[in-house]
């Protein structure tokens, strides 16, 4: 697919791909911390797009080849102590950026599926921006409360450590990364990620920009009664080995919007392997066929899957 630019207000610009026909409903892909929108492998957008689903992926701000704010991002000091000081931004920016790309493409409202940091984005979306969301699914997220959805201890090191800026090192370390927080239940998809991991370097490489996006997590703080205000019908994938943000996470998320349903994939970590994407897209589309047929006037059921489910 051929790369895009969309000007979404305020000075932002979001580099976007699309997969599929443009009559079917609009699934709008958001990825997570310091991560680009080629981490939706295209494989997977376009088992979504032969579902009948119309899939926008984007860079956010600060990443890949969408707008780079600039600025220092948050020292060591200030992102364990949590200070929101050196903000430049929040979520809800970030969230407002996604309306602004799904009201100047014509395309809400949008099934919306958010990864991690993609997740907090898209459930901001949906609470602040509801025409713009028909559904959500929040994948491996959490609510932002400090009691819940919280990082192993063994994951800071590798996780705050400044990626390299050489190609080989930076590959290297992204491979180190994911074998510490990717799934350790399921098929490692190792060609895959080194492909994306040096394809993400050539396409940009601003080792601050994952920073400043760290600063607006922070600041956004705990987003759990914000959450309640969500009426979007809303799916909640979360692995039960995550070891980035805890089980506990997606439970809480679940639990802080009415109405969310609560899938835990089995052996699933802070990562979409292949293994799992059986599992991922029968929940994305399920949804999002129900909540068609709801907005149409008609009920249907959703798809099932060998997910588990439970709060």
């Amino acid at each position: 697919m051929s790369e895009q630019f969309c000007d979404v207000g305020r000075g932002v610009t979001l580099c976007y791909e699309t997969f599929g026909e443009r009559s079917n409903p609009t699934a709008l892909l958001v990825m997570g911390l310091g991560t680009q929108m080629i981490a939706w492998h295209e494989d997977f957008c376009g088992e979504l797009a032969a579902r009948g689903l119309y899939v926008v992926r984007f860079d956010n701000r600060d990443i890949g080849r969408s707008t780079h704010m600039g600025g220092r991002p948050p020292t060591i000091a200030q992102l364990l102590t949590r200070s929101s000081r050196a903000a430049r931004y929040t979520l809800g920016d970030m969230a407002d950026d996604a309306a602004g790309l799904l009201a100047e493409l014509d395309l809400a409202p949008a099934h919306v599926i958010g990864a991690s940091m993609g997740g907090m984005i898209a459930q901001t979306l949906a609470a602040r921006h509801p025409q713009s969301v028909r559904s959500l699914v929040s994948i491996m997220s959490n609510t932002g409360s400090r009691r819940s959805g919280q990082p192993s201890l063994r994951v800071y090191p590798i996780f705050l450590r400044h990626p390299p800026r050489e190609r080989e090192a930076f590959v290297a370390h992204m491979e180190r990364l994911f074998a510490a927080i990717g799934s350790p239940g399921l098929p490692r998809d190792a060609d895959d990620m080194r492909a994306i991991a040096t394809a993400s370097f050539d396409r940009d490489h601003d080792p601050e920009g994952s920073g400043r996006q760290l600063a607006a997590i922070i600041a956004s703080g705990n987003r759990t009664a914000e959450l309640a205000r969500i009426a979007a019908p809303t799916l909640v994938i979360h692995g039960s080995a995550d070891p980035l943000i805890s089980p506990s996470g997606g439970r809480a998320t679940a639990r802080a919007i009415p109405g969310a349903e609560l899938m835990m994939v089995e052996g699933m970590g802070h990562d979409l392997p292949r293994a799992a994407w059986p599992q991922v897209i029968d929940g994305i589309a399920g949804l999002a066929l129900s909540a068609d047929g709801r907005a149409n006037g008609h009920r249907s059921p959703p798809a099932r899957s060998p997910l588990r489910a439970g709060r």
